[in-house]
C-alpha cells in the first residue's frame, strides 16, 4: 500500500465529502425529499440520468418532480391514466417519455408489492451469494420482468453482463448505501454493506485514477471498476468507494 497516496486520497475525501458538494450535483435532487420512498425514486432518477452537464441533469430532474406533484412515490402508487399525460413529452438526451412510462410502472409494481427499493437490489437466484455484480445482473432481469417491456429502454439500465461499469447504478448504490456524518450520501439501505459497494467509474475517477496507477486495464467496464475498487480496499476495505469523492473531486477541481 502507498501510505504517502492513501494518506492524500483521505484528505481528498474530508475535503470534498462536504455538504457544500450537494448543490451542484445531481444528488440534490433526493435532498430534496424528507419521505424515504421519495428518497429512492429521485435518487434513482437522478442517477439515470446523470449524463451531460451537472446543471441540465438536475434541471431536468426537477421538471420531473414536477410532472410528478413533487410526490413521486404517492404518484407512482396512486395515478390515473389520464394522469399520465402529463409525463408526456419529457425528454433528456435519449431518455424520453416511452421510457419513463415503464419506470413509473416498474415503480408501480415494485411498491406495490415492497417498501423500499433496496429489495430490488436483492433479487438473488437460489443459492446466489450477493455481490453488486449479481445484484445489478439480477436487478436488470427484474427491471425488465414486466409483460411487453419496450425494447429501447433497455439500453438505460446497465449491467456487469454487458461489461458495462454501471457508473450510474453504483452512484446510486453508494448514495443508498454509505453511512457517514457528513451529510452527503443518505445510507437509508442496511441490508447491503458499504464494503460491498464498487466505485462509479465516471470520466473524472477514471481520469484521475489512471494517473494515481489505481486502473491498468484499457477500456473503462466491469473488470476496470472491479480493479479500481480493489485497490481503494486496501485503503479502506470497510468503506472503499468513499474515495469516489477524492478521485471525482480532483477531476472536477482540475487539480492534477
Amino acid at each position: 500500500m502507498d501510505l504517502s497516496l492513501k494518506d492524500f486520497l483521505d484528505k481528498k475525501v474530508l475535503e470534498f465529502n462536504q455538504p457544500d458538494f450537494i448543490p451542484h450535483d445531481p444528488i440534490s435532487i433526493p435532498h430534496r425529499f424528507q419521505k424515504k420512498e421519495d428518497i429512492e425514486i429521485m435518487g434513482f432518477f437522478a442517477s439515470i440520468l446523470a449524463w451531460g452537464q451537472r446543471k441540465t441533469i438536475i434541471n431536468k430532474c426537477l421538471e420531473l418532480a414536477e410532472r410528478m406533484d413533487q410526490a413521486p412515490h404517492d404518484f407512482i402508487l396512486n395515478h390515473q391514466d389520464s394522469d399520465l399525460k402529463r409525463l408526456l413529452g419529457f425528454k433528456h438526451r435519449t431518455f424520453n417519455d416511452t421510457d419513463l412510462l415503464y419506470f413509473i410502472a416498474f415503480f408501480q409494481q415494485h411498491y406495490l408489492r415492497f417498501n423500499s427499493l433496496e429489495d430490488a437490489f436483492l433479487q438473488l437466484d437460489e443459492g446466489q451469494e450477493f455481490s453488486i455484480e449479481n445484484a445489478l445482473n439480477n436487478f436488470k432481469s427484474y427491471f425488465f420482468s414486466l409483460p411487453d417491456f419496450p425494447w429501447r429502454t433497455r439500453k438505460h439500465i446497465s449491467s456487469p453482463f454487458q461489461k458495462s461499469s454501471c457508473k450510474r447504478l453504483n452512484m446510486f448504490l453508494r448514495w443508498m448505501v454509505r453511512k457517514d456524518d457528513k451529510g452527503v450520501d443518505f445510507g437509508i439501505w442496511n441490508r447491503i454493506s458499504p464494503k460491498d459497494l464498487i466505485c462509479p467509474c465516471d470520466v473524472h475517477v477514471e481520469r484521475v485514477a489512471r494517473k494515481f496507477g489505481l486502473i491498468q486495464s484499457d477500456k473503462v467496464n466491469w473488470k476496470s471498476a472491479l480493479e479500481l475498487t480493489e485497490n481503494l480496499r486496501y485503503f479502506d476495505p470497510e468503506d472503499p468507494v468513499k474515495y469516489d469523492f477524492a478521485l471525482f473531486g480532483l477531476g472536477v477541481a482540475g487539480e492534477l
